[in-house]
């Protein structure tokens, strides 16, 4: 009866186990989707910024003078100043690519959960700090945090499962 009971609760944390694990991919594939998206989207700047001209009527006043006067400066920027967006993109795509092994074997990559966290919770500072000092309107400083908070908020949701994971591992027991 004992060796019955046991395989059961060995298979209960093995579903739970199979349940967290898919939990677990699908969020960190939205994750590097998000990212990859954040990135790419730094490479055809002045073509967004064109397109948010042609549509800046759409936005409050303050938010439509800012977008205008946005325009404007990339207007007058020369080609090669946006190198430092492409770089931007590139950077966003390789920190998307640390995510990749979590996918695979997120205990032993949880690390790089952490990593993640700590810089979602960076995004506020730089923007609070280099927001006003470049003069970004401070809902803009508060959109750019909201990918911190909702980035921390995801990881923090996998590293709460791949830490049941551990938990419940036969292994840890």
């Amino acid at each position: 009866m004992i060796f019955f009971l046991s395989i059961h609760f060995a298979s209960q944390s093995s579903l739970h186990n199979n349940i967290y694990m898919k939990t677990i991919r699908l969020l960190i594939s939205v994750f590097i989707i998000l990212l990859l998206i954040s990135g790419i989207t730094a490479f055809p700047i002045k073509w967004e910024m064109q397109f948010l001209l042609s549509h800046r009527h759409l936005f409050p006043s303050s938010l439509s003078t800012w977008i205008e006067q946005v325009g404007n400066v990339i207007n007058e920027t020369p080609d090669i100043m946006f190198y430092g967006t492409d770089w931007l993109a590139f950077g966003h795509i390789v920190i998307a690519l640390f995510f990749i092994p979590i996918y695979i074997n997120p205990v032993h990559y949880k690390l790089n959960i952490i990593i993640g966290m700590i810089a979602c919770i960076a995004v506020f500072p730089l923007a609070f700090i280099c927001g006003p000092i470049r003069g970004i309107p401070f809902l803009h400083q508060l959109i750019d945090c909201s990918f911190g908070f909702f980035g921390f908020a995801l990881l923090h949701n996998i590293y709460k499962k791949i830490k049941k994971i551990e938990y419940e591992s036969p292994a840890k027991k």
